[in-house]
């Protein structure tokens, strides 16, 4: 078992252990599945690694009206290129683009590639502007964009946890690409009348960057109903007035939308409290950064200790290493109510994804710690689907088999340093 305070980055080049480093499964097993049809015509298909960019590029290839692009990272690499140079030639073909770029995320000398959009004609909106003398409205740079959001037209659109870069792409948008390390990341893709919720959400934020006003506005939640919303969390105190047993929540239709923002009143933690009090036989999750309040941990040990079939992924290696220590303070707890406890070898892991009951399945951009459901915008996409969720399982399995189990009586026997740096850093967690 590798030591409990000493993450690390994977060595550098590849092989990768079960990445999707470019088309073909030859190097990770994992076939694409075919379009899943719901009930309202929408076809939905989910993507692993760097297939999504590829299939965000293909879709903005094709494109004849419209495309909204809405990413909290875009490098200055070669896969950053190849959508600036996309985006520039499908905004001089008359198609209207759109591009709302983090200006924390995308902050590292790249203004040249916003430059060239503008000046082929696309409009480009940097979200809270790092530099505050260029800001339009009040100054608010701890509050940051972390949707990745595409929209087509008018019946196309993916999200997920995808950010524009080499690491996420790898070989599938440029042969260029830099691969001395990879993420571990999902995306879906949508085609069809649901697209328009993510249509819609993308278009609150847009006009929050051009108008101001109270972030609020950008909250989009579609097709989830709560009979109540919960207050949040603020540092660590508990403000919340949540009842014992939240009702669970409702679904008007076969995907919804979670667009969250940084309010009191976001309907985030109430909805993931919902789902897993109300879970009968299973819930699987796979998570970059963990580090939530203690209530959403209590709620995946009572789950267990009821019954319910729980299986968390988090990450042996990362882009932060605090947050795996963060992740791991919780374990004792976690393995003590018999929840299987899992670490993903040989990739950075980025994915946010989560199952429940072999039915409900939630993918996005949302992590589950304070930063996530506190100060950033977020966009997960909510899915009523049972044949969905079978593929989503399916690549679940694919990255247990590429992770190492952690059990009760190992942790346990943990050398007290580890204990004291995991018990600093979850007292800590509300500031990561």
């Amino acid at each position: 078992m590798s030591s409990a305070i000493e993450p690390h980055l994977p060595d550098p080049g590849p092989p990768f252990s079960g990445l999707n480093v470019e088309p073909g499964a030859h190097d990770d097993g994992w076939h694409t599945p075919h379009p899943v049809t719901l009930s309202d015509g929408t076809r939905i298909v989910l993507y692993k690694d760097g297939e999504g960019l590829r299939a965000a590029y293909e879709a903005i290839a094709r494109a004849k009206r419209m495309i909204g692009l809405e990413v909290y990272i875009l490098r200055d690499d070669a896969t950053g290129h190849a959508f600036v140079d996309l985006l520039c030639k499908k905004a001089s073909e008359g198609v209207h683009v759109y591009l709302i770029a983090d200006s924390f995320g995308s902050n590292h000398k790249k203004r040249h590639m916003f430059k060239a959009l503008r000046k082929a004609g696309a409009h480009v909106a940097e979200f809270h502007q790092i530099r505050f003398w260029e800001n339009k409205f009040s100054y608010r740079p701890w509050q940051r964009d972390h949707r990745k959001l595409l929209v087509v037209d008018d019946n196309i659109g993916g999200l997920g946890g995808l950010n524009i870069g080499d690491e996420y792409a790898a070989k599938w948008i440029s042969h260029k690409a830099k691969t001395d390390w990879l993420m571990r990341d999902n995306a879906i893709g949508i085609v069809g009348p649901a697209a328009s919720i993510l249509r819609d959400a993308f278009a609150k934020t847009w006009r929050y960057t051009q108008r101001g006003g109270p972030i609020s506005r950008t909250l989009a939640v579609e097709h989830i109903h709560l009979d109540h919303r919960a207050k949040g969390l603020r540092i660590g105190k508990q403000k919340a007035r949540q009842k014992p047993s939240p009702p669970p929540a409702m679904m008007t239709a076969p995907i919804g939308l979670l667009a969250s923002a940084p309010t009191l009143s976001s309907p985030l933690r109430p909805f993931l409290y919902s789902l897993l009090y109300h879970a009968h036989t299973s819930v699987r999750m796979i998570m970059a950064y963990f580090a939530p309040d203690d209530q959403l941990v209590d709620q995946l040990c009572g789950a267990a200790r009821r019954g319910v079939k729980v299986q968390l992924i988090f990450g042996a290696m990362s882009d932060w290493n605090f947050m795996i220590i963060a992740a791991r303070s919780f374990y004792a707890r976690l393995l003590d109510a018999g929840v299987e406890v899992y670490e993903r070898q040989g990739a950075v892991l980025h994915a946010k994804t989560m199952t429940v009951d072999g039915r409900f399945s939630m993918i996005g951009s949302t992590n589950l710690d304070y930063r996530s459901i506190e100060l950033n915008l977020e966009s997960s996409a909510v899915i009523d689907s049972p044949e969905f969720c079978a593929d989503v399982n399916h690549l679940l399995d694919l990255d247990i088999q590429h992770s190492e189990q952690f059990k009760r009586e190992e942790w346990e026997a943990r050398g007290m340093r580890d204990r004291a740096v995991q018990w600093f850093i979850s007292r800590m967690r509300y500031l990561l």
